[in-house]
This record gives C-alpha cells, sequence and structure tokens, in this order.
C-alpha cells in the first residue's frame, strides 16, 4: 500500500532534513524529514498563510495537522517574542502521522519552545480542552467525507468567541469549503487569495466576523 504524509506509520525510510525560514519576523530552523508532509521546505500554502495573517493573541490555540510543527511553533514563537508569558498562549498540535508528531517535539525543543507547543496523535490530545483559535493547512487530501467529520469534530472544540483560520487550495475545493462550513454554523470569510490559494476564517454562528 502507498504511504502518504497522512498515513498514521509511513514504512519509508526515515530520513531528517532541516530547513530554516522566517515567520512573522522570527527565524525557524526546524526539521522534516522522509515520510511527512512539505520535507525539507515551507510548502507555497502555508507560506501564503503566513504572509496573509499576523499571529493570533493569547490563548488556548490548536493547530491542527500540525505536521512538524511550522505553523503551531510560529505562533509560539512570535508570543516568546512579543514577552508573552508561556502560562498565557499555548498551543496543542494535533497529527496522525508519528514521525510528524516526534519531529514536531523535537523542534519544539531545539527552539526553546516546548513549554510552550506540544504535539500529539489526535486521541492524545487534552480532554475537555476548548480552543480560542483553531490555525490549519488542512488534509485536504482524505477525502471529502473524511476532511468534513475531521473539522466537524475539532470546530466544535471552538470557544464562544473563537475562530479557525485556514489555508485552502482553489482548486482543492477551497471555495466549496467555505460554502460548507458556513453551512455547517461556521460563518466563513476568505482573508486572503493568493498563488492559488484561499486564506479562510470561520467563526461560529453569531460571532462577528471580517467579511470577505
Amino acid at each position: 500500500m502507498t504511504d502518504h504524509y497522512f498515513s498514521a506509520d509511513p514504512s519509508v525510510p526515515f530520513e531528517r532534513d532541516p530547513l530554516s525560514c522566517q515567520v512573522w519576523g522570527q527565524r525557524l530552523d526546524l526539521v522534516s524529514g522522509s515520510g511527512v508532509y512539505s520535507r525539507g521546505r515551507l510548502d507555497i500554502g502555508t507560506s501564503v498563510l503566513f504572509r496573509e495573517t499576523e499571529p493570533p493573541a493569547p490563548g488556548r490555540v490548536l493547530d491542527l495537522g500540525t505536521g512538524y510543527g511550522v505553523i503551531g511553533l510560529a505562533v509560539a514563537a512570535a508570543w516568546r517574542a512579543r514577552g508573552v508569558p508561556a502560562e498565557a498562549g499555548s498551543v496543542i498540535g494535533v497529527e496522525v502521522n508519528q514521525r510528524a508528531v516526534l519531529l514536531a517535539n523535537e523542534n519544539a525543543e531545539s527552539l526553546g519552545l516546548a513549554d510552550r507547543f506540544r504535539a500529539c496523535a489526535p486521541e492524545r490530545a487534552p480532554g475537555g480542552t476548548t480552543y480560542d483559535e483553531i490555525w490549519s493547512n488542512p488534509p485536504i487530501r482524505i477525502g471529502k467525507q473524511a476532511l468534513h467529520e475531521l473539522l466537524r469534530h475539532w470546530f466544535g472544540l471552538l470557544r464562544p468567541h473563537g475562530r479557525a483560520v485556514m489555508v485552502v487550495g482553489k482548486n482543492l475545493g477551497g471555495d466549496s469549503l467555505q460554502a460548507w462550513l458556513t453551512g455547517e454554523g461556521y460563518p466563513t470569510s476568505r482573508l486572503a487569495s493568493a498563488k492559488g490559494f484561499r486564506v479562510l476564517e470561520s467563526r461560529r454562528e453569531g460571532s462577528s466576523f471580517r467579511s470577505s
């Protein structure tokens, strides 16, 4: 069977690959690896997400499909640079790929961000936790039904005035996902459109949000 980046335990030999990127004024020296999404580079969608947004306010943030941790670690690094105490802002990265979880936590350690960021398998996420914000470059290629189930579950953990920020390729259904989320009770606006990607912002129905 062919492995995908969303396989829980890829069979391809494990090789680490370093990369560096500048995000929100912070340099992140990271390690990616074989069998993990966006090995050795910052993918275009995530780079669009960073370019078109500002870091979220301190609080409890979920990095959904964290991979080797770049989004969640960028959030944590931005908070630290602004002098936000670790207890005022924390990020949980959830990820099915075991290698990615390992790499994300190693990256947090090497960046000195382990007190602000932790990656884990979805079933190991803290029970009963709700989130101020969800940030994600979601795993679109798992299929529409699986993606909808994934988003229903995690969006259900948003706090009443929380929001979700995602980047989705237009050709991978970014516009239809925007309409579906709105129909599910999460009014969704387009914050930006660049290089074939949509940056979407969702809130619970009844919360104010920025219009497209």
